[in-house]
């Protein structure tokens, strides 16, 4: 082959390249894989995987910085690792991971005024990292076993977590006090825990903020606190034993719960209280992710290595994606 022939051939392959290669879409689905530690970046008006980026070790749960250029991934490991992935969405490429240093097990994962949130569950603590400057700037702990999944309010007031061991919910408020620099106020934390059910983890506010659902999954049964007044006012005896996710539809009419025992997702009519079909999907059911625009909802079903697509209006299967083996943790990201 000439010079001039090889030419042509590289060119060729790189035009190939270019074409194969697809941009993050604006909005896109996150999903996980823990197989193989990767996140996958979804289309979802085709439901197709458009790029798989690598991340830490055993990654459990993700989630979007608000402007939607940055994915942030919990490497649990059972409270092996001390490290929080970042993927940059845009260049579809890792970034250089969070070290938490004595802070081990990193789950639970929101963020919510420009600050990262995460629950370290081996050290039975919550805290905020800052992406402007890098560095965890705040730590505050629960006193509770298996501090897992974590919540904040649209305020920043109030901050939510399920105690898996401990079969708690913490609900902590932030608080003023007189006596401050100068005669002013300062700020403090007051923490109420409410005990619920064993095995208290996936759990999901009301959009009207009033109350709290959460899966109990060793009893099967789901507590619903009344935020107000931090009190469990009904226990369900719903069963949906192993349950590890729960989550509200957007119009808050519906709360739909996913179990890793049988691989059901149970619907329940929020305001009957009352079971209202229960979708197989496979062998497992982990991670859900509401779609924003009320249309569909995302389910994981881990064992079956693929994410389950309902519509919510037929509450049927309409769609599988397949983000790699072992999926759990979901996302929703909008580019700003």
């Amino acid at each position: 082959m000439n010079r001039r022939m090889l030419f042509v051939v590289l060119l060729a392959c790189i035009a190939a390249g270019s074409a194969w290669a697809q941009s993050t879409p604006k909005a896109s689905l996150l999903a996980l894989s823990k197989e193989e530690s990767t996140v996958a970046i979804v289309d979802p008006a085709t439901l197709k995987v458009v790029a798989k980026v690598p991340c830490g070790p055993d990654p459990h749960e993700v989630i979007a910085s608000a402007d939607g250029k940055l994915a942030f991934v919990s490497n649990y490991g059972g409270g092996k690792y001390n490290t929080i992935s970042v993927i940059d969405l845009v260049a579809q490429k890792a970034l250089p991971a969070i070290d938490l240093g004595v802070l081990h097990g990193a789950h639970g994962l929101a963020f919510a005024g420009g600050k990262l949130y995460f629950t370290a569950e081996m050290n039975k603590v919550i805290g905020t990292y800052d992406p402007v400057t890098q560095k965890v700037d705040w730590i505050l702990g629960t006193g509770q076993n298996r501090t897992h999944m974590v919540e904040v309010s649209k305020d920043l007031g109030t901050i939510f977590t399920t105690n898996v061991s401990s079969a708690t919910v913490s609900i902590i408020e932030k608080v003023s006090f007189p006596g401050g620099p100068g005669g002013g106020t300062r700020t403090d934390w007051t923490e109420t825990v409410v005990p619920v059910g064993r095995g208290s983890e996936g759990f999901d506010i009301s959009p009207d903020g009033k109350e709290l659902w959460v899966a109990n999954a060793q009893d099967g049964t789901i507590s619903i606190v009344d935020i107000a007044s931090k009190k469990v006012t009904e226990t369900l005896d719903a069963n949906v034993k192993g349950a590890n996710r729960l989550k509200f539809t957007r119009d808050g009419k519906r709360v739909f719960v996913a179990s890793l025992a049988d691989g059901n997702v149970t619907v329940f009519d929020a305001s009957t209280r009352k079971e209202m079909k229960r979708i197989k999907i496979g062998r497992g059911a982990a991670g859900i992710l509401m779609q924003p625009d009320g249309a569909r909802v995302f389910v994981a079903a881990s064992p079956d290595n693929y994410v389950a697509v309902i519509d919510l209006k037929t509450l049927e299967v309409i769609g599988r994606i397949e983000p790699g083996a072992n999926p759990d943790g979901l996302a929703w990201t909008v580019r700003q």
